[in-house]
């Protein structure tokens, strides 16, 4: 029994995160472009509308995702999964039939209560018999990276040959396969309480640390796809181009992403967690910084390149921790932390890029991740001040 749970695992949900992440990607990449087509209103104002509307579903998310994952946490993770799949795919209905600003905005806040599908697949990692959880969650972030490699490139493609509405439509789709993927594809986990052997209780204060943490090191991340309209043409793109270039540049991101994601585990055992952590996010800062000095865009997506090789690895490193330990509400609070990060990005630098300038951007944000360090050591002291012998399962509350 553990090996049929540890093949699915491994491989079906990795695939199914990696198509659902790819729809995700596929779709959001030509969203600020299709908001500016769409506008009506001033320059301003249109880029005011483009940051809430990439940004609102990851604000309800956040508040919707920790009750997504203390009901499946007492439940079947799998049957959320799918059901939250099948919504989502709904929710992209939605933003092709809309017709205005608003009715986007609302299509978009629709489809953040709906949860997200990444809480469940974590809950079934952690759920699993094989103690090694991080690389199991590495494995199901790297997938999610890769998703969000192909998604922009084919997405903006498709986007420019197309149509908006087709491209929406088309994820819509994805998403409903990767529903039946997981429906036929994964068994039903193993109850909690038959993987909690030898586990320890995990304190409240350290999953906040780790929510900062991952909040800190994503918004470094989600920021720069709802700017690329207004930063691209200064650094030497036509008009004309920057949707397909602009996914050249969201492309070379997730290639970095993925490869930080994948390396978390080995670094971890090379350097220490508390390190890799405190290291990495300190070089994504500073490279963050760096991209102010770019003249072009080759040197800009090199720079980016590097910036999100380094800060890919804070995300599996925090949840895997959680996930090993806690239930699934804790992991869901985690898992809002990223998804919040794709809320205060886009809004904090659009907001931001409408009275200053892309190098003042790029410093805030680089001081935002610098200032997170501090709760690295935080953590650290967490994990040991609240964590008691092992003396049996892990008590819930």
């Amino acid at each position: 029994m553990s090996w049929r749970l540890a093949w699915p695992s491994r491989r079906t949900l990795p695939l199914a995160l990696f198509f659902g992440t790819f729809a995700w990607s596929f779709v959001y990449v030509s969203l600020p472009f299709y908001i500016q087509g769409m506008s009506t209103v001033d320059p301003l104002s249109t880029l005011r509308w483009t940051g809430w509307i990439l940004g609102i579903s990851a604000l309800v998310t956040v508040v919707t995702t920790p009750i997504w994952g203390r009901l499946a946490g007492k439940g079947n993770p799998k049957t959320f999964y799918v059901v939250v799949e099948i919504l989502q795919g709904f929710g992209f209905v939605g933003m092709a039939l809309a017709r205005s600003l608003l009715e986007l905005f609302l299509a978009r806040l629709l489809l953040g209560a709906m949860g997200a599908a990444s809480t469940f697949a974590f809950i079934i990692a952690g759920r699993s018999a094989d103690r090694d959880v991080r690389r199991e969650v590495s494995a199901i972030q790297s997938a999610m990276t890769v998703g969000q490699i192909l998604g922009p490139l084919a997405g903006a493609v498709a986007a420019a040959r197309i149509g908006f509405v087709p491209s929406f439509l088309l994820g819509a789709a994805i998403l409903w396969g990767c529903a039946g993927l997981v429906q036929w594809g994964v068994p039903r986990p193993q109850p909690r309480a038959a993987v909690d052997e030898g586990q320890r209780r995990i304190s409240w204060w350290e999953v906040l640390v780790a929510c900062f943490l991952v909040l800190a090191g994503s918004v470094q991340v989600f920021f720069l796809t709802a700017v690329l309209p207004q930063i691209l043409p200064p650094l030497g793109v036509a008009p004309r181009d920057t949707l397909e270039i602009g996914g050249l540049v969201i492309f070379a991101s997730g290639v970095g992403a993925a490869l930080g994601s994948l390396a978390a585990p080995r670094l971890a055992d090379l350097l220490g967690e508390r390190r890799t952590i405190t290291s990495f996010l300190a070089a994504s800062s500073g490279l963050l910084a760096l991209l102010a000095l770019t003249r072009d865009v080759w040197s800009f997506g090199l720079v980016r390149f590097l910036q999100v090789l380094c800060v890919a690895p804070v995300f599996p490193l925090a949840v895997a921790r959680i996930a090993q330990r806690a239930g699934g509400e804790a992991i869901g609070l985690v898992n809002s932390a990223r998804i919040g990060a794709a809320f205060v990005g886009p809004v904090a630098a659009t907001t931001l890029l409408a009275w200053t300038t892309p190098g003042v951007v790029y410093a805030l944000l680089a001081l935002g991740g610098l200032a997170s360090i501090p709760l690295v050591g935080a953590r650290a002291h967490a994990a040991g001040v609240g964590t008691p012998a092992r003396s049996g399962p892990e008590s819930r509350s």
